[in-house]
């Protein structure tokens, strides 16, 4: 991922609670994340659905809109104050005219692939205890990064609910 961040050649702040991408945009930028935390969500009827979270030494992205150019339904919010490096598509494209980089390249989406997945699935079959407990074990930074009221969201259950699970 090294040669990824590399092509950064610029470096943005963004305040607490402050867009870094809106519903209905179009964002071909890759960002990796220095410091911080970011959230990204959708509406679903008035109702915000945490779908994933990026914090230090992530790699984040709107995938449909970077893939396609097109508008996309997802917001990214900074849930605080989060230092990224932005990395353009065309730098993207530029990268990928090697061999090694397009491997490197696949094997990132890849990745972002299987977490899609395995999250997909926790949401449609486990309980709210299976839930936290793959969580947990797959990203265990999460809990040191991302406060417990979005982690609730993104596991779909109650902040109480989480909380109990917790303590248990």
């Amino acid at each position: 991922m090294r040669e990824i961040i590399a092509l950064s050649e610029k470096t943005i702040c963004i305040e607490r609670n402050e867009f870094l991408k809106v519903q209905g945009s179009i964002d071909t930028n890759v960002y990796y994340v220095e410091s911080g935390s970011l959230r990204v969500f959708i509406l679903d009827d008035c109702e915000e659905r945490i779908i994933r979270f990026g914090y230090r030494e992530n790699l984040i992205v709107s995938l449909d809109s970077f893939l396609t150019g097109k508008p996309s339904d997802f917001f990214i919010q900074a849930i605080k104050k989060t230092v990224i490096r932005v990395i353009s598509k065309s730098q993207i494209d530029h990268f990928l005219k090697t061999e090694s980089n397009r491997i490197l390249w696949i094997k990132i989406l890849e990745n972002l692939l299987v977490q899609q997945i395995e999250r997909e699935v926790d949401i449609l079959t486990n309980s709210p205890k299976e839930r936290y407990q793959r969580v947990l074990k797959r990203s265990p930074q999460l809990f040191q990064e991302i406060p417990n009221r979005h982690i609730a969201n993104y596991l779909r259950m109650s902040a109480e609910t989480l909380s109990r699970l917790k303590k248990s």
